[in-house]
């Protein structure tokens, strides 16, 4: 049972963790709208992992959840020697760029070596031995675990401390909602890293193959494309989008490094691959940004942080019920990818 508040809130009877904001929803839209896509971009560079492995090998690699949270550990740690701390550090424009992109290269190649241990230690073997597929979901789901235990036992299960890197600053106004720099850097940036990949896959000789080897193997093997290389590329490519997340998430929530940090960011980003289709690049970008909105409505509809996983877990069911390969298909191993 439902009653109307001052403002037209209607709240709900029962549990303080639910009710039904309409008001706060009106009034934060734009706000919403424009965070959701930060945090949107971020879903959507982690998806591109997810639905690479998935174009080329047709699996779902659940241990990604953990090469993003392995880039992470290593940008605290560069940061941390680089003198960052729990207050913004006063260093010049250029100094701080500097930094920050050491940072994130660090974390890109520690993202990228991880996914392809994992890929030479845990699926190749697999792949070698023709298992079924449910022995790489299996697996998949193992290394996931044993990664994130092996974190746990080296850091402990505290969050390690905030890093700030900056204090955001506003930039300008749209819709009588302040943009800060903060979020125009990672949207852009993502975005920036998002265009490269889909060129590459589109327009050079290594990208060829690679859809070659997505939508057909064993002829792209017979066409003389390197099927080993293509997959180890794949997931190098994948670990590096997770390193280049890892400095955005960061930046957005300073003090998110954790041993299990990744799993729901993880399960987020396999939504918004699967919502934008899963195997398709310019899906998970697509996928990603609905996702970081949509999360955000929710959040201000139903009055609780929470509710931004429960819709990503209910858009995640919904669009395997509804339209299981996505809102644009999957399309890797095809010309328009």
């Amino acid at each position: 049972m439902t009653h109307l508040l001052a403002q037209g809130q209607v709240l709900a009877q029962g549990p303080d963790w639910i009710s039904f904001d309409v008001a706060s929803f009106v009034d934060q839209f734009w706000s919403n709208t424009f965070d959701g896509l930060t945090y949107g971009a971020i879903y959507a560079l982690i998806a591109m992992g997810y639905t690479m492995v998935y174009g080329v090998l047709q699996l779902i690699n659940f241990a990604h959840s953990e090469v993003f949270i392995v880039g992470a550990y290593a940008l605290f740690f560069t940061l941390a020697a680089l003198g960052f701390g729990p207050s913004a550090p006063n260093l010049n424009v250029f100094a701080l760029i500097g930094d920050l992109v050491l940072a994130m290269l660090v974390a890109m190649l520690a993202a990228g070596a991880i996914a392809v241990l994992l890929e030479r230690v845990a699926y190749r073997p697999l792949r070698r031995r023709k298992a079924p597929r449910l022995a790489f979901l299996i697996t998949a789901i193992g290394a996931s675990f044993a990664i994130q235990y092996a974190i746990f036992a080296w850091r402990g299960p505290n969050p390690e401390p905030a890093l700030i890197m900056f204090r955001p600053q506003p930039m300008f106004d749209i819709f009588g909602t302040i943009i800060y720099d903060q979020q125009v850097v990672i949207f852009v940036a993502a975005l920036v890293l998002m265009v490269i990949v889909d060129q590459f896959v589109n327009r050079t000789r290594l990208g060829r193959g690679l859809r070659a080897v997505a939508q057909d193997p064993d002829t792209a093997t017979l066409m003389g494309v390197n099927r080993e290389r293509v997959i180890v590329l794949t997931f190098l490519i994948g670990g590096f989008l997770a390193g280049a997340a890892a400095l955005f998430y960061v930046m957005k929530v300073p003090s998110g490094v954790q041993y299990n940090g990744g799993f729901i960011l993880g399960i987020k980003a396999f939504a918004a691959a699967v919502l934008g289709g899963i195997g398709n690049i310019r899906g998970a970008l697509l996928g990603g940004l609905l996702l970081g909105v949509l999360g955000n409505y929710g959040q201000t509809l139903f009055g609780n942080a929470q509710w931004t996983d429960v819709v990503a877990f209910v858009v995640l069911v919904g669009i395997l019920m509804v339209r299981p390969t996505g809102l644009l298909g999957e399309s890797l191993g095809k010309a328009r990818v």
